[in-house]
């Protein structure tokens, strides 16, 4: 009885700031040894004259509240439920403390946590309970210093290398990484003032087997009520006798399980017996959720491999299709040309027969015309002219002419016969050779030496 009336004692003095111990006592003594009724009678009535000088200056301007950041504090025994004061409510985590055993920790974990860490710093300065890390040449979040500085603490006090490797980071990093490591969070609340804390550090806490037992089975995070976050997790978590430990765990909606308190001194075999036990009781629960997570990750990777096969088939029967589009649009193109061309060569074969149509036509009627211009062959007499003239074929013609006539009647009868295709030719003799050309169309037969009979050949031009 002796040690929870100490604890409850130091306690307060480490909430008000009053350090007079007989003070202490007696306003817990007026209160029936309720120290959250105490705490409430302090930092209600800052005016009181018993509040010690940084007391009363943390009651007289308390910081404004968001209605968010006001939670329900945990279930209080019969003679406890009491509204509790404004200290309660500036000092509560924003997380609600499950206790429960093993058949809750599947579902939590499964369920996994999402925890952020508070920021009651101003608030807990205001008490005078907040004290500086010292400068540093990164600015940590207030939670991580904490850390930092309980850390180096305790290794100053207690020796470097020695008890569990407390967690340099606030409350909750450690718990989330106790989640993503499939640990429990072994959590050590550290009340300097104590008188068992040295004890219990240095015979249990350093003991070999124990730092190594926590160190493997469990993320540590440690810290003192002096400062902000461990102040915060001795409110959540109820600790009423020191030295603390507890065993916690992640659960939903910036909720923590509870699964292990340990209260007062205890030997290195009983903390290695009592974690022990926690740890043999949620191994199962443990593994079974780290293997559930792995199925996850290994679905999420086949989910992944199939999507990526099924983007790359997509994309293949897409380059197919586009491929298939353009090459059939490439047939119609062609076909579509060779329509053009073979149109194009109906139409210049119809002109080509067109004209050639045109052409013969208009060498029927030039030969008409030619043949009308000659009139009638002449009869034999001493004034006409017998000529004969050969055609490329081998084919030969004979007609007379008057002497008079000219060169031009013989081009004229060349060509209103239908032996020549050429149009253009000249008439030649060749004894002697002579070449009847332009220069010569307006002399008559006579003129040009071809009477009475004369023998020509046609000699195309090339």
């Amino acid at each position: 009885m002796a040690e929870i009336v100490d604890d409850k004692v130091s306690y307060f003095q480490a909430v008000t700031g009053i350090s007079d111990h007989d003070l202490c006592t007696e306003i817990l003594a007026a209160h029936n040894w309720d120290l959250q009724l105490a705490v409430s009678s302090i930092t209600a009535n800052p005016s009181s004259p018993e509040l010690a000088p940084s007391a009363a200056a943390a009651a007289a301007a308390p910081p404004p509240l968001l209605e968010a950041d006001l939670v329900a504090p945990p279930p209080l025994p019969q003679q406890q439920q009491q509204q509790p004061g404004i200290a309660w409510r500036l000092v509560t985590l924003p997380f609600y403390v499950v206790s429960g055993g093993v058949g809750l920790i599947a579902g939590s974990i499964r369920l996994g946590a999402s925890v952020a860490g508070g920021v009651l710093s101003r608030s807990l300065s205001l008490l005078g309970l907040a004290q500086g890390g010292g400068d540093r040449l990164l600015e940590l979040p207030p939670s991580a210093a904490d850390a930092v500085d309980f850390v180096a603490e305790f290794e100053r006090e207690f020796g470097a290398g020695r008890g569990p490797r407390f967690a340099a980071e606030g409350f909750a990093d450690a718990l989330q990484r106790a989640q993503r490591e499939y640990k429990l969070l072994f959590v050590y609340l550290h009340s300097p003032d104590h008188p068992d804390t040295p004890a219990f550090c240095g015979g249990c806490l350093c003991a070999e087997p124990v730092a190594a037992f926590i160190d493997e089975n469990f993320v540590a995070w440690g810290g003192s009520i002096r400062r902000t976050e461990g102040f915060k997790m001795s409110n959540s978590l109820n600790a009423s006798r020191f030295p603390f430990c507890a065993v916690v765990m992640a659960s939903t909606n910036q909720r923590i399980m509870l699964l292990q308190q340990i209260e007062g001194p205890k030997s290195p075999e009983e903390m290695i017996t009592i974690l022990q036990r926690v740890v043999e009781e949620c191994t199962s629960s443990l593994v079974a959720a780290r293997i559930e997570a792995e199925e996850r990750v290994s679905n999420q990777r086949l989910r992944e491999e199939q999507d990526a096969a099924y983007r790359v088939a997509l994309e293949a029967d897409q380059a197919r299709e586009l491929q298939r589009r353009e090459e059939q649009e490439r047939r119609e193109r062609e076909a579509a040309e060779a329509e053009r061309k073979r149109k194009e060569e109906e139409e210049a074969l119809a002109r080509a027969a067109q004209e050639a149509a045109e052409k013969e036509a208009a060498l029927t009627r030039r030969r008409q015309e030619k043949a009308m211009a000659l009139g009638a062959e002449p009869e034999k007499g001493p004034d006409v002219t017998r000529v004969l003239i050969r055609f490329p074929t081998g084919e030969r013609k004979e007609r007379r002419f008057h002497s008079s006539t000219t060169i031009t009647s013989l081009y004229d009868y060349v060509d209103s016969l239908d032996c020549l295709t050429a149009e253009k030719y000249s008439l030649v003799s060749n004894f002697p050779r002579v070449i009847y050309g332009p220069e010569k169309l307006s002399q008559t037969l006579e003129e040009a030496g071809l009477h009475p009979q004369a023998s020509l050949f046609i000699e195309i031009e090339q």
